[in-house]
């Protein structure tokens, strides 16, 4: 799931929207280090870097195995294909999404069963799978969005009486807890997405599917690559869905700082929230009991949204909008019939919702900064109106 398609330069203001590696002299020679160690041993499809990789991140999520594959989308793709998710069936995915969950559910010829969020965290509930459970549900898609977990627990159980599989989307999530266990190993298959704007990211596309039952690890792998094993012995059809040698060895070496970075992210995000209290914004929900939240994205909601985003551009402040247009309303999924006010909740978030810059090493200055031209938006006419409440 992509998060941001633009990556702004830190020269573009005076606060970016993220910060690159770019941005992190010691970080970027190790890394252009290794680019070289690939370069010299021509390691660019599968192999040692890729087999560490995968080793390392299984490790870090506590799951069994992990499968490098080509992106975050790819990820949700294959794990579908190895449930055996297919034609005639349904997919229970919530609207507020990046549309690549729902993309995913119609590349294996299913149906995704677009559901609205709960209106306080902007997540999938139990409550709202139950309402949309049917015959044909097959699958349910949580995602983490955001960084933010969803309460898988009671999920579980439903999914469990319904004997239907569950599918984590934690694509912007990487190292987020949920009691105790991290994100993506929670249901039979879970999928990460490595773009560079990720809390882990790769200097291009890339992605990861995790689980701990061999049977889906097996499938994936088989779907990953022609359905190969051995050279040119084709078991089943496949495609061509192989994380890189190259962004295997810079997220190896990255892997490394995810925790430390997750943290920063979370003292930035409550330096944030104080910078921002009393203003007339909707803040981003506390963690659900027991859940975490690593921060991918610190997204508000504004009625006045585009005021907002204007006096942060003044300012040189970046921000942007995640996501506009909820799944359900896009052109892709118009066929599917559900008019405005069918999915009130997600529309109304995508009607008011801001992401303001949150990365590692944001600085005390920066948030200020955020929190005066938030404090600062302005009528049409140009008279100062304050967004104190």
């Amino acid at each position: 799931m992509s998060a941001t398609h633009a990556l702004p330069a830190a020269a573009a203001g005076t606060v970016p929207f993220v910060r690159m590696d770019r941005d992190n002299p010691e970080l970027l020679e190790e890394l252009l280090g290794v680019v070289r160690t690939v370069a010299e041993e021509s390691s660019f499809i599968l192999g040692a870097h890729v087999e560490g990789f995968e080793n390392d991140f299984a490790a870090y999520c506590e799951a069994e195995q992990a499968i490098g594959v080509g992106s975050g989308t790819e990820a949700l793709v294959l794990s579908l294909q190895a449930l055996g998710i297919g034609r005639g069936d349904e997919v229970i995915v919530p609207a507020n999404t990046f549309i690549a969950t729902a993309e995913a559910v119609s590349a294996v010829g299913a149906t995704p069963r677009l559901v609205d969020v709960d209106p306080v965290t902007g997540l999938l509930t139990a409550a709202i799978v139950e309402r949309a459970m049917g015959p044909k549900v097959r699958c349910i898609i949580p995602v983490h969005l955001y960084g933010a977990t969803v309460d898988m627990d009671p999920i579980l159980e439903l999914a469990r009486e319904a004997r239907v599989a569950v599918l984590e989307d934690a694509c912007q999530a990487h190292g987020a807890r949920y009691r105790g266990r991290r994100v993506g190993t929670l249901g039979h298959i879970g999928c990460f997405s490595f773009y560079p704007a990720k809390n882990l990211g790769a200097w291009g596309d890339g992605g990861a599917v995790v689980t701990s039952r061999p049977d889906l690890a097996d499938r994936v792998r088989l779907l990953r690559s022609h359905g190969e094993r051995p050279r040119y012995r084709h078991r089943i059809v496949g495609t061509t869905s192989r994380l890189d040698g190259l962004q295997a060895a810079i997220l190896r070496v990255k892997l490394r700082h995810l925790d430390r970075w997750n943290a920063q992210r979370r003292r930035a995000a409550a330096e944030l929230r104080r910078a921002l209290q009393g203003l007339a914004l909707e803040l981003p929900a506390a963690p659900v009991s027991a859940g975490d939240h690593v921060y991918h994205l610190f997204v508000v909601q504004s009625d006045e949204r585009d005021l907002l985003r204007a006096q942060l551009t003044a300012r040189g402040i970046a921000s942007a909008v995640h996501y506009p247009v909820p799944v359900h309303r896009t052109d892709a999924y118009a066929h599917l019939g559900l008019q405005a006010g069918s999915l009130p909740v997600a529309e109304s978030m995508a009607a008011r919702v801001c992401s303001l810059p949150l990365f590692p090493g944001l600085e005390d200055w920066q948030i200020q900064a955020i929190g005066a031209a938030a404090a600062e938006v302005t009528r049409s006419d140009n008279e100062p109106r304050s967004l104190v409440a």
